[in-house]
């Protein structure tokens, strides 16, 4: 859908997932084929959910409200997206198994060896998209 309403460039790629979650804890694991290697990203967290707090970094990756999109060589489409706020959990654990060179390219190759200096975990909702317009 949204190649074809808002001109984004996805593409599908075989995934799966693993979910354990109990009254305290959560473990998430998804994984996605490329080039025959199965990347992915586990966590491990704590279940209970909190409030982002104001102006922290989590607020700024997650609280974005509009999106942009290559439209053609001279236009860019900007437009708004609408959801809640959306709730974290607290972090125990994580592991990722990514061959970033050789899904994105050799500028990449450097985060194969690079450690996060974050990890964050939100659960996110559905959201709506509420107009779009041109930006020359």
């Amino acid at each position: 859908m949204a190649n074809a309403l808002s001109k984004e460039h996805y593409t599908t790629i075989a995934t799966r997932h693993h979910w354990n979650i109990t009254n305290q804890n959560k473990e998430l694991k998804y994984e996605w084929l490329v080039n025959k290697k199965w990347n992915s990203i586990a966590i491990s967290a704590v279940n209970e959910k909190k409030i982002m707090a104001e102006n922290s970094f989590e607020s700024f990756i997650f609280e974005h409200y509009y999106g942009y999109t290559k439209f053609n060589d001279k236009i860019t489409e900007e437009y708004q997206i609408a959801h809640p706020s959306w709730l974290i959990n607290d972090i125990l654990d994580y592991k990722i198994d990514c061959d970033f060179e050789n899904m994105y390219g050799k500028d990449f190759a450097v985060l194969d060896t690079t450690q996060p200096t974050s990890i964050f975990l939100a659960e996110g909702s559905a959201i709506e998209i509420n107009w779009k317009r041109n930006k020359i």
